[in-house]
Order: structure tokens, then C-alpha cells, then sequence
């Protein structure tokens, strides 16, 4: 019998697990996937590549969200500061730096913990409602701030030199390929690096935390603390896929860096995917990008249907699609809470 064996009279023990078959399947079709996705320079086109790539930092960013909201609780409107900031860092350490266009990706993150400090000891004095208003007035102030510096391009932005974007690889199409792989590489690490703090004693607290604030800080939790942990590290994952989202664009200008609709795309993929679990927000991103090459054809009525399909959802399922599925049908690709199964044994 392991350490997780727990056994009693009359011949029965309870294992104590995360792990379970589909988890287990799960991670070796992951394995396989990601193996495929990482061979796409060698099958894929240019176009593919670029929409994948689109694709899995969408999906990093509905997963940074998700942290901060699905399990920290904070509902933020006002992510787009930290795409901006990532962005036009991205700019800033390669141009006036000189640093490389792939080391600046990490840079950027780290530069947007740094500046998430004050921001979250500001925006944490407000609960609520006015928390999510304050982010998105914190974002406005940035965009305001960064349109009126003039060696950033002021309100009409700037563009990488070529020398810079030639730096990268030597051709278009291993540019494409490089950057491809660098979004691979950024959502395996924001998925499993989430899977990993959730797994951790630090996840046992953000699930208390979000239960009830009162019953865990009755239990020692430092509730302050874990906030301000996972703020900062959303704040370094966004940043970080904000730089390389302005690396696929190649320009920057504060009204797209800062645009809310960054924001409101990220929160449409995870209330229609499924809030606070690691699933729903894959599923939300597939959803959305199926929705959105059919309904873009529609011009404005394509965010009113948008709104619409959220809506219902969010009134027919609640906990979002997966969240229905893994309740009914008991799935969990990416289990964070230990369960107890019942063992049977024979004389």
C-alpha cells in the first residue's frame, strides 16, 4: 500500500489522487499534439501558421485571465494595460536597447510584474464592481500616457525597423515559422505553468480563497498575499504575450495596444469555454475562432451575435460548456483536486 492508501475495517481503502485515466490519456494525447503542432513549419502554409499562431496566444491570454479571475477571483477589464505595456516594451528593448526581438519576450514580462506592483496595491483597495472599473481606468491612463511620448511615436505609433525584424531569421518564411514556434512555446509553458501553481499548495489556498474569503483566512491564509501572487504573475504572462503579439504585427499604436476589446474577446473565450478550470478556456478559443470566420461577414452585427451567444450560454450553463460537460459526464483533462476512490479488497 503507497502513502496515498488509506485503509479500514471490513476490508476497503480509499486512494487518495489527482490522476485519473482520462487525465493520464489526456496528457498523452497532449504529448502527441503538441508534437504535431511542433512540426507545422514542416506541413503547414504561411497563413495557417499565422492563425495558429493568433490562436494559441489567444489562448494564453484567456488562460492568464482566467487565473486571475476563475481562481483569484479579481475580475479584470483593464488586462489590455499589460498587452500595451508588453508591446511597446518590446519595442523599447529592441530598438533603443538593442536587445534581441525573442530575449525581449521574457523582458517584457518581467518589466510588467515589475510595474503590476503599484498598480495592484492601487486597484486592491477596490472591491468588486468598482475593482473591475478601476483596472480598466488604470489601462486607460496607460493608453493616455504612452500616446503623448513622442520617441514611441506618439498617438501614431511606430513600427520595428527591418534590421530588427531581419534579426529574427534571415528569410519571411523562417520569421514566420520562428515566431509560430514561439507561440507554441508560450502556451504550452502559460497552460502547464497554471496546471502547476494550481497543483500546488498555492492552489489549495486561491480554491479556498475563492469558496469564501472569511473561511480562509479563519484558516490561516494570507489572502492578500495570494492576490497579489497571482496579479503579478498574470500581469508577467500577459506582458509577455503582449510583446508577442506586436512581434506578429510589427507595429504598434496606443489605441489597438490598449484597446478593451482585447479584453473582451479574453473574457467572451472563457465564460462561453468555462470559468476557473484549465479546460474551458481551450474550449472557448476553438469556439470562438469557428464563430469567428463565419460571423465576421456580418460587419457590427458580428459582436451583437457574439453578445448574444454568451448570454445564453451564460444563462443555460452557467459554469460554461465545459464546466457542463465535466459535471455531467465527471471529465478532467487537467484534475487540480484530490479525489477519493474507493478500493474493494478481497480476503
Amino acid at each position: 500500500m503507497n502513502k496515498n492508501d488509506l485503509k479500514i475495517e471490513g476490508g476497503q481503502s480509499f486512494t487518495v489522487s489527482r490522476s485519473t485515466r482520462l487525465s493520464n490519456f489526456g496528457i498523452l494525447f497532449a504529448a502527441i499534439l503538441v508534437f504535431v503542432l511542433a512540426m507545422g513549419p514542416l506541413w503547414l502554409g504561411r497563413a495557417d501558421m499565422r492563425l495558429l499562431g493568433e490562436i494559441f496566444y489567444f489562448l494564453a491570454l484567456a488562460q492568464m485571465w482566467n487565473l486571475l479571475a476563475g481562481y483569484g477571483g479579481l475580475v479584470s477589464v483593464g488586462q489590455q494595460a499589460f498587452i500595451g505595456i508588453g508591446g511597446y516594451l518590446l519595442f523599447i528593448l529592441t530598438i533603443n536597447f538593442g536587445v534581441g526581438a525573442v530575449l525581449s519576450i521574457p523582458l517584457a514580462g518581467i518589466i510588467g510584474a515589475i510595474v503590476s506592483l503599484p498598480v495592484a496595491f492601487l486597484v486592491f483597495r477596490l472591491r468588486g464592481h468598482y475593482f473591475a472599473i478601476g483596472t480598466w481606468v488604470v489601462a486607460e491612463v496607460f493608453l493616455l500616457g504612452f500616446a503623448q511620448v513622442k520617441s514611441l511615436g506618439g498617438g501614431s505609433g511606430m513600427s520595428l525597423p527591418i534590421s530588427i525584424i531581419k534579426s529574427i531569421a534571415p528569410s519571411r518564411a523562417e520569421r514566420e515559422a520562428t515566431i509560430y514556434l514561439l507561440a507554441l512555446t508560450v502556451v504550452i509553458v502559460v497552460i502547464f505553468g497554471v496546471y502547476a501553481l494550481l497543483r500546488s499548495r498555492y492552489g489549495l489556498a486561491l480554491t479556498s480563497i475563492r469558496d469564501s474569503e472569511e473561511a480562509s483566512s479563519s484558516l490561516g491564509v494570507n489572502n492578500f498575499r495570494i492576490k497579489l501572487l497571482v496579479y503579478v504573475i498574470s500581469a508577467f504572462g500577459t506582458a509577455s504575450i503582449g510583446a508577442l503579439i506586436y512581434l506578429t504585427k510589427l507595429r504598434i499604436t496606443p489605441s489597438a495596444a490598449f484597446d478593451i476589446n482585447w479584453t473582451t474577446t479574453i473574457i467572451f473565450i472563457v465564460v462561453i469555454g468555462g470559468i476557473g478550470t484549465i479546460e474551458g478556456p481551450i474550449i472557448g478559443t476553438i469556439i470562438f475562432f469557428l464563430l469567428r470566420e463565419p460571423l465576421s461577414e456580418f460587419g457590427s452585427w458580428y459582436l451583437i451575435l457574439l453578445g448574444a451567444i454568451a448570454v445564453i450560454i451564460m444563462l443555460k450553463a452557467p459554469q460554461g460548456l465545459w464546466g457542463l460537460l465535466a459535471q455531467r459526464y465527471n471529465l478532467h483533462f487537467f484534475p487540480v483536486q484530490r479525489r477519493l476512490t474507493v478500493k474493494n479488497e478481497k480476503d
